[in-house]
């Protein structure tokens, strides 16, 4: 068993930390990238009931995988459970609103990565893919989580016909991919974390660059690749969700609000009504966690009314 471990023995939030000579925040890459396979040959076989995820409801990133799940029908397949919405010292932390229902026990996130590596002493972060019957992780990247998702359990999915990286568009997803993630999905971080003018001046304009080049590109077409909804687009609509409750103050995302970009505001609309995803959606965890969270951002934890 992974024991209670003393908040010294923890690690800093990353946005203590992950920031570099010239004031620019710069996310760290992800540690666990094992595989699950339809057919077993990974050593992690896609089984029902054998896989749990590890969010945080606040998380775009850890909403991308619940997304996924929800879209293909694999609700009855792998469970979830959310960690607690503050984000301190120590990291993610259960609480009693919010426990761990695989280890009723533990009062920290790090104690799961624990359980794979003893050793570990790198970031916590979510989403987490944990294998129940080998009582480890198995990836804790979101992409490639939400790639194993759409693909590995077609044969007990609900919705296998749902394919959101299908061949035929594969390098367009990953052309959209590259600059949806690099100047919107972590540009809003990139805004918020920001330690000097410079760097916060230049991720405000390439994020705003990007986001009337979403807007352009939408107002030809449904989706981001076309009339088919691909994981292009639950990438970008996780951070959308996001935008107005929260980056627009807390990460002084302020040219611009998404309800000010008629397309993209059609977009959001109606993916949120789609299999039901609105019940993914907790806009009072997300703003508690960012607002209460950052308290280099906000010091006094004041959460908006609206």
């Amino acid at each position: 068993p992974i024991e209670n471990t003393t908040m010294t023995d923890l690690p800093k939030p990353s946005w203590q930390v992950e920031v570099d000579a010239k004031g620019a925040w710069v996310r760290k890459p992800t540690t666990f990238r094992n595989t699950i396979t339809a057919d077993g040959s990974s050593g992690f076989k896609a089984e029902a009931g054998r896989y749990h995820l590890y969010i945080s409801h606040a998380c775009p990133w850890a909403h991308r995988t619940i997304t996924v799940r929800t879209l293909k029908g694999l609700e009855d397949v792998i469970s979830y459970s959310t960690v607690d919405w503050l984000l301190a010292e120590g990291g993610w932390r259960f609480t009693a609103e919010f426990p761990d229902p695989l280890h009723p026990d533990y009062t920290f996130l790090r104690q799961v990565y624990l359980m794979t590596d003893p050793s570990y002493a790198g970031k916590i972060t979510v989403p987490v893919l944990f294998d129940k019957q080998k009582g480890v992780i198995v990836n804790n990247e979101s992409s490639e989580i939400i790639r194993m998702l759409n693909t590995e359990f077609n044969a007990i999915a609900k919705n296998p016909s749902l394919d959101l990286y299908p061949v035929e568009l594969r390098a367009k997803i990953d052309e959209i991919n590259e600059w949806v993630y690099k100047d919107i999905n972590d540009g809003v971080y990139k805004c918020g974390f920001s330690r000097s003018q410079e760097a916060y001046t230049e991720a405000f304009n390439n994020l705003f660059h990007s986001l009337d080049r979403v807007e352009e590109i939408l107002s030809k077409q449904r989706y981001l690749t076309g009339d088919k909804l691909t994981e292009a687009d639950v990438r970008l609509w996780t951070t959308l969700v996001r935008f107005d409750p929260v980056y627009v103050t807390h990460f002084k995302a302020n040219k611009r609000r998404i309800s000010e970009y008629p397309n993209m505001l059609g977009f959001l609309r109606e993916i949120y009504q789609m299999c039901n995803l609105k019940e993914t959606v907790h806009i009072q965890h997300i703003k508690l966690h960012y607002f209460r969270s950052h308290i280099h951002i906000n010091p006094f934890g004041i959460v908006p009314g609206g």
